[in-house]
């Protein structure tokens, strides 16, 4: 998989691609490559709490929107030149419990993030998948 194919800034089902195959894609860029799984994750929180957990957000991370959409940005911008992100969002929870307004309001922080790096001119790509 190349990714020049996808759009540099874009948050995207992840369809015909797999995991494996991005994670590799990421490697070979020298991009940074951030997965999360969700399968078990039932709720908002468990959600934020996984995605904390696979993408080593620091001890003090506030599990909420705007905590992920700061760690997402603001806090890799501070670290230095970034090369690029190809980020995974693996089995995102389809219930009541974390419906889809829940599920739209989590990718909007994704699709803001991906705004946040294109101003800066830097990829970032985020996939994700259902359960």
């Amino acid at each position: 998989m190349q990714l020049q194919t996808v759009r540099p800034n874009i948050v995207q089902a992840i369809r015909a691609y797999r995991v494996d195959d991005l994670m590799q894609t990421a490697l070979t860029a020298q991009q940074h490559f951030l997965y999360a799984n969700l399968g078990n994750a039932q709720t908002k929180q468990e959600v934020l709490e996984s995605i904390a957990e696979g993408f080593l957000f620091p001890s003090h991370f506030g599990k909420n929107l705007d905590a992920l959409y700061d760690c997402m940005t603001d806090l890799v911008h501070k670290a230095g030149q970034q090369p690029g992100f190809v980020v995974v969002l693996d089995q995102l929870p389809d219930n009541p419990r974390f419906d889809r307004e829940a599920r739209e309001q989590l990718l909007d922080v994704f699709r803001d993030a991906a705004d946040f790096w294109a101003e800066r001119k830097v990829p970032f790509r985020c996939f994700y998948s259902f359960q």
